[in-house]
């Protein structure tokens, strides 16, 4: 079945033209003006990606961002920003986006980051059933994550995690114990291969939102460690 992306834009070319080329790609999309269109679509469409401009009418970027990832966990958020300030990446993964794509773009740079994202997702999910590998609970130090409702609590408190945060913490678990790289990360989560590897600091930012809701001293990390001139162990 062909994947649904929405696409939520206010500048008309911007939209059309990122609606077109999807299209010829044989994607079913829908697409959305300002913030209430947005997740009013993402309700009855349910999408399985969504590429969100974050300078949009009546409800932020951010808002969006944040009401879609509470509301649709498995679904995938790119962000489209204007602003080069890192600040405002960071607080866009913050609000639950899985990555980041800075205007102007290359249509072909996103069209291959989606292409990353659905393929990984179809990967998972062929493997989520598959008990041998990951049970559907852990637990750890103060932790409970439950990979099969996308549900996480820390000292009996709910955690607000995206899907790509589970991805990653799935990830760590079968790999505990052991230094896995950022291009680790990178192909088996993001789906990226050595050829098309991107140069972004996505992954070094969600290990920073991961910290502050796992760690108690995030500046003192005791569960996700970093392997100085390798990657991250994580130490559960």
């Amino acid at each position: 079945m062909e994947s649904k992306i929405l696409i939520v834009e206010d500048e008309e070319i911007i939209r059309l033209g990122l609606q077109d080329n999807f299209e010829l790609e044989n994607y079913i999309v829908e697409t959305a003006v300002d913030g209430e269109e947005a997740i009013a679509k993402a309700d009855s469409f349910r999408p399985d990606l969504v590429i969100l401009d974050l300078m949009i009418p009546k409800k932020s970027g951010f808002e969006v961002c944040r009401v879609i990832r509470k509301k649709h966990p498995n679904c995938f958020i790119i962000m489209l920003t204007a602003k080069t300030e890192e600040t405002s990446k960071v607080a866009g993964l913050e609000m639950g986006a899985d990555d980041y794509v800075t205007k102007p773009f290359s249509i072909l740079e996103l069209l291959a980051r989606v292409k990353a994202f659905l393929r990984r997702a179809a990967d998972l999910k062929a493997t989520t059933d598959n008990a041998s590998v990951v049970p559907d609970v852990i637990r750890f130090a103060d932790i409970e994550l439950n990979f099969k409702k996308y549900e996480a609590i820390k000292k009996d408190e709910p955690l607000e995690m995206s899907a790509r945060e589970f991805q990653i913490l799935k990830y760590f678990w079968q790999h505990r114990g052991e230094v896995v790289l950022r291009e680790d990360l990178l192909q088996n989560i993001w789906g990226y291969t050595p050829e098309n590897m991107p140069t972004t600091r996505t992954i070094d930012n969600h290990i920073v939102n991961l910290r502050k809701k796992l760690e108690d001293d995030q500046a003192n990390p005791k569960i996700i460690l970093s392997i100085r001139g390798a990657g991250y162990k994580f130490d559960a």
